[in-house]
């Protein structure tokens, strides 16, 4: 999340990443799809005052207005871009949709009744964490596509207890038959620069690649999703050497990961623009059975940023850029600060 936007500029071109390889009738037509995304909905807060909670910002009588009418157009417009996604490629649209910043579940149950989204039966998955600004992580899910039959939560423990962050979410189900883990994480933010946040970052990463590495002890057929708001570029150490993730389909072998993401963004599209530059801090990342579709019905096909034009700013020096629901505290009737992501899993009709 970003208080405010980066300094003045011209503009910044975004680029839509279509899927690579085959084209989409022949997706419909010769594989089965399943999609799964992720999305920092930036600061989906109810308008009561929660105990514990550093939620002033958005109440009623803060300088932003959060107020019923407020909230209820958020919510309306979030739900439409999740009805959205992927739409053409699978009648239900997205099977797992992970959400970053979320207040607690409510807000999300909340998401997942509202009209765009009230006929496909999204159920949720959320534990209350430990961040002081009171914004979580939690998954929505399809029951039609996804059966969960278990969850559990993840706390990351630093020497500094001061220092609260959000908890990792692990949501496991079966996908079509497939046993499928989906972690959900938001790591540590840069603030205070970079580097000297960095060590936060790669102690959550660590804390990930604990997760994912008990999982796959268990069986490393199954399919692992590790999704979220990673506060770092798929370049960067935490990914890369941490959480043990490449963009090269070569070397992705026993505990190492595959991030898709790596293309795209060596490609200089992003999901949220700083500094005169985009970063790609969205990001889903899969494991070599996933990758392969070895041991089970699904393999990875592609992947989406999804940046529809009505997502972003269309004039003025940030155009281009995800368009808010607040800068500061002026109120812009937007969505996110970053823009969605998705994965396209498929398997073969008669698999």
């Amino acid at each position: 999340m970003r208080s405010t936007f980066p300094p003045r500029r011209s503009g910044l071109f975004v680029g839509l990443l279509t899927l690579p390889l085959l084209g989409i009738a022949q997706v419909k037509q010769e594989m089965v799809p399943a999609l799964v995304g992720f999305y920092n909905v930036e600061n989906l807060y109810d308008t009561l005052d929660a105990p514990g909670v550093d939620d002033a910002e958005y109440l009623p009588g803060s300088a932003k207005q959060w107020g019923t009418e407020r909230y209820n157009a958020k919510q309306e417009r979030l739900a439409g871009v999740i009805a959205a996604m992927g739409k053409d490629l699978h009648p239900q649209g997205l099977a797992i949709l992970g959400l970053a910043e979320v207040e607690n579940r409510s807000v999300v149950e909340d998401l997942a009744k509202r009209k765009p989204l009230k006929d496909r039966g999204y159920k949720v998955v959320h534990v209350d964490g430990p961040d002081r600004r009171g914004v979580d992580v939690a998954l929505m899910y399809n029951p039609a596509l996804y059966k969960v039959y278990a969850h559990k939560s993840y706390r990351l423990h630093m020497a500094d207890t001061a220092f609260r962050t959000r908890d990792q979410l692990l949501v496991s189900g079966v996908l079509d038959g497939d046993t499928t883990h989906v972690i959900v994480a938001h790591w540590p933010s840069r603030r205070g620069g970079e580097k000297r946040s960095e060590p936060n970052r790669k102690a959550a990463a660590e804390l990930g690649r604990h997760i994912i590495d008990s999982l796959l002890a268990r069986n490393p057929d199954h399919r692992v999703l590790y999704m979220g708001d990673l506060n770092d570029d798929p370049k960067n150490v935490s990914l890369t050497r941490y959480l043990n993730a490449t963009g090269d389909k070569t070397k992705v072998a026993g505990p190492v990961m595959y991030n898709p993401m790596s293309d795209p963004y060596r490609r200089g599209v992003g999901t949220l623009a700083w500094s005169d530059s985009w970063n790609l801090f969205d990001q889903i990342v899969v494991n070599h059975a996933l990758l392969t579709g070895e041991g089970g019905r699904y393999r990875y096909y592609g992947v989406r940023i999804f940046n529809e034009p009505y997502l972003r700013q269309d004039e003025g020096n940030y155009a281009g850029y995800p368009l808010r629901t607040f800068v500061g505290d002026t109120y812009q009737a937007g969505y996110s600060d970053h823009f969605p992501v998705f994965l396209i899993l498929v398997r073969d009709a008669n698999k």
